[in-house]
């Protein structure tokens, strides 16, 4: 990351914007940094301003307790002030969560678009969603930051001889140095539901995209976030899954971002 923006509570952000266009940014889920999304941004760069950054916690940013969602949504305000005062959002994943929620707070947003944002459309996935609550708050309590990336990797579905075996690979030290933003992206989804209540406050056009070889529960909350707010569209990309390939992904951010391109 080759810039830096502050946040309200005077926590560093650190970002990089790839491309001249009308900016975009760009928002990282569970375990992951800016970097995660480079090749995302890399492919809408041709058009669009696309800013990475590392979310509070994680790479080169800083972090300040406590934690509040409220925070996270604070350090987006900071970047489209960066941007210049106002930008597309787009986040994937318990990303998309978080961006969603900055669109509901009414930021000086144009569009915003999340890939799979995994909010729970079943009664099994929302106890299931309460157990990771409980049992992560309590490993990270007792600073058993393995455990918590396990704990995590086991959620995504992740067979046990693949977790081992990330246990044992070079990227483990840097899984465990941000385990503690687990709770962050845990935090930002809430109680696991659609939050049908507060997406009826986003004020400007929103794309909700799934895979369309992804679990059909995804495809469901993806429809339902769509359907909540005043102004959505639902769309599903062929072939598709959760680990969805920027090169596909891109055109249809593109397609939906490019009336501000075109605006501006």
């Amino acid at each position: 990351m080759d810039k830096n923006t502050v946040s309200r509570d005077g926590t560093p952000i650190a970002y990089e914007r790839l491309g001249d266009g009308p900016p975009i940014i760009l928002v990282a889920g569970a375990m992951c940094t800016g970097a995660t999304l480079a090749p995302l941004a890399a492919a809408l760069s041709d058009r669009f301003g696309a800013v990475v950054y590392d979310r509070r916690g994680r790479g080169a940013s800083g972090d300040t307790a406590p934690f509040a969602v409220a925070r996270e949504v604070e350090d987006i305000a900071a970047l489209i002030e960066a941007c210049g005062g106002g930008a597309a959002l787009f986040g994937v994943s318990s990303g998309g969560a978080l961006a969603l929620e900055a669109a509901a707070s009414g930021l000086p947003l144009t569009e915003v678009a999340v890939y799979e944002t995994p909010f729970a459309v079943h009664d099994e996935g929302r106890a299931e969603r309460r157990a990771y609550t409980a049992r992560l708050t309590g490993l990270l309590a007792e600073d058993r930051r393995g455990d918590a990336v396990e704990l995590f990797l086991s959620l995504t579905g992740m067979p046990p001889e693949m977790i081992a075996g990330t246990r044992r690979s070079p990227a483990w030290p840097d899984m465990e140095a941000i385990a503690p933003t687990l709770a962050y992206d845990d935090a930002a989804l809430g109680d696991g539901p659609v939050p049908t209540e507060r997406l009826a406050a986003i004020g400007v056009p929103l794309l909700s995209v799934a895979g369309g070889a992804s679990p059909e529960w995804m495809r469901e909350a993806a429809r339902a976030v769509a359907d909540a707010a005043p102004d959505g569209t639902y769309r599903v990309l062929d072939d598709q899954t959760h680990m969805v390939d920027p090169q596909v992904l891109a055109p249809a951010l593109a397609d939906f971002f490019g009336g501000t391109a075109e605006a501006g």
